[in-house]
């Protein structure tokens, strides 16, 4: 299981929560006050009617630890989520969400992804789109990752508050962008990042009270190498305390190299070959000298990247990469609505022929492909 949906669920042995609802507003109404009219004589008596000077009495508040019920933050601690399956050794698959639909990103989750990207760098979405999006996947297997448009306090802030798994920053080109990155995902003294943990999504709008506590922990931060000039800082950004995983970016490296309209291009391919092997070497020092990953105690950056026509999935995961992206939800769609239209325009009517006499009219897979 990736991110924990926003559900409630009652403890063992406690009120129903209808019951425990009518108890709640038993206790209001039997601790209000009597409330007294505005106007001090009634026009039709001589009475008075007394106004009370005391403050209303209100019913005392409740916490979330005095209710018999917890609601689960999104990102609450599970042994499941991102880096701890990481951490076990896994190889996680995933795919990027460019759409902005809540309904692609859930059946991407439904499909049994393990992350989907919510993409608002090249996706038209922006915040209020991406939220719907995380509220599909929070149903489904998949933790939702946000990729920012830009590496910046604001941006980060408002993507965390929404109660991603991890975040993603865009060209990250050496290590003090990098420590940059790190600070936005982290509440002063260590960090920028700005609170109002009390009421946002990632803390289920405050009735989470240990968010706090472990948000930092459990967040995945990611940064993307995706020029030559981060390539050549690449070390440096992977010893950035904070950094947990480098994306790899063979889009951009290639325009970075002159080579935009041929990112399969020998000389691309050697420099990111070359960026991978800088990664896995830092990763494997790095988990040696923590005791190695038996023991659970690695650190330094996990490797994660994008396949490509010429570079498939497969291939980068036999490479060693720890998160494999394998597909675009437009891209996917624009492949199949492409081949569906041109199987169609290549049918030749055959004068004469009747209509069902097609031998797959019967296919009933047609409709499900």
């Amino acid at each position: 299981m990736a991110m924990m949906a926003s559900s409630t669920y009652i403890a063992a042995g406690s009120k129903p929560r209808c019951l425990l609802a009518k108890s709640l507003v038993k206790a209001n109404l039997q601790n209000a006050p009597s409330f007294a009219l505005r106007n001090t004589r009634n026009p039709k008596s001589k009475t008075a009617i007394p106004i009370s000077n005391s403050p209303p009495r209100l019913a005392p508040s409740i916490s979330s630890s005095s209710l018999a019920h917890r609601v689960a933050s999104p990102i609450a601690p599970n042994s499941t989520n991102l880096k701890s399956r990481l951490a076990a050794g896994e190889t996680l698959y995933g795919l990027f969400l460019l759409s902005a639909s809540p309904t692609l990103a859930e059946i991407a989750g439904l499909s049994g992804y393990d992350y989907v990207v919510v993409d608002m760098e090249h996706g038209p979405g922006g915040i209020a789109d991406a939220l719907p999006c995380l509220r599909a996947l929070s149903g489904t297997g998949a933790a939702a990752i946000l990729r920012v448009p830009e590496t910046s306090a604001p941006w980060a802030k408002k993507a965390l508050d929404l109660g991603p798994q991890g975040i993603m920053f865009p060209m990250i080109d050496d290590a003090r962008i990098a420590e940059l990155a790190v600070s936005y995902c982290r509440f002063p003294p260590r960090g920028v990042r700005g609170s109002a943990h009390t009421v946002v999504r990632a803390s289920a709008y405050g009735i989470d009270d240990g968010y706090v506590d472990r948000c930092e922990e459990d967040l995945l931060v990611m940064c993307q190498v995706e020029s030559v000039a981060a390539v050549s800082e690449i070390e440096a950004i992977a010893a950035v305390e904070g950094v947990d995983c480098l994306q790899m970016g063979p889009l951009d490296l290639s325009a970075s190299m002159g080579y935009l309209w041929d990112p399969g291009h020998k000389k691309v391919r050697a420099v990111l070959r070359d960026a991978e092997r800088r990664v896995l070497a830092a990763k494997r020092s790095d988990a040696a000298a923590e005791g190695g990953f038996a023991a659970g105690k690695t650190s330094g950056p996990y490797l994660s990247g994008f396949a490509m026509p010429h570079d498939r999935p497969e291939d980068l995961k036999l490479r060693g990469y720890h998160m494999v992206a394998g597909a675009v939800d437009v891209g996917m769609f624009r492949k199949a609505a492409v081949e569906d239209v041109l199987r169609f325009r290549q049918v030749e009517t055959q004068i004469g022929e009747e209509d069902g006499d097609d031998e797959n009219a019967n296919d009933k897979s047609y409709w499900s492909e």
